[in-house]
């Protein structure tokens, strides 16, 4: 069994309430690293992707940050390239990661989603622990909330084609949603 890595919980103000909490039934997959294409230290005690969605993004740090000044938007968790999760809105509530969204004839996506951020681009290759810290939390999150299902969860590309193009081509769908249906499978075997 995929044992869930420890979720460290991080100050973000850049959520607020769903329009109906027993409504959660679909998973984004995002990435973002900051500046673009630039890597955090592994286990870092804090990172510019957790000073912009802790709202404390110093904008003068960088040239890129400044196109950034005064957006608030945040996920449920970013997952970075040594596996660590860090959660910045609980799952409960609503996140600002979808922007103009729509999935099967629903818009505004962040009402009824979850966003899992990996620290990564579209044209790299994310790391091993990457993915076990994904598999383990989706298959955690489709436990706990009846409405997801292995078959809910796409990347932002999906629902806000032509303006989002993450997770990218570097994401491996298939070898992604081939182990986390197996492990779905074998938590099932094991309540039967």
């Amino acid at each position: 069994m995929q044992k869930l890595p420890t979720i460290s919980q991080r100050p973000c103000s850049h959520w607020d309430e769903r329009p109906d909490a027993s409504d959660i039934s679909l998973l984004v997959i995002h990435n973002i690293s900051l500046p673009p294409g630039e890597f955090s230290a592994p286990s870092s005690p804090t990172s510019y992707i957790d000073d912009f969605f802790g709202g404390r993004l110093d904008c003068s740090a960088h040239p890129y940050f400044e196109k950034l000044r005064g957006l608030r938007v945040s996920a449920h968790c970013v997952i970075y390239r040594d596996g660590r999760i860090w959660q910045y809105v609980p799952f409960n509530k609503r996140a600002w990661h979808a922007g103009l969204s729509d999935y099967q004839g629903r818009d505004k996506c962040n009402d009824f989603s979850i966003g899992i951020e990996l620290e990564g681009t579209d044209d790299t290759p994310y790391t091993p622990l990457q993915y076990q810290s994904l598999i383990a939390l989706c298959h955690t999150l489709i436990q706990q909330y009846p409405l997801l299902s292995v078959q809910r969860i796409v990347g932002h590309s999906d629902i806000a084609p032509g303006r989002k193009t993450d997770p990218g081509p570097a994401f491996n769908w298939s070898d992604f949603l081939a182990e986390l249906t197996a492990l779905q499978h074998a938590g099932r075997t094991q309540l039967e």
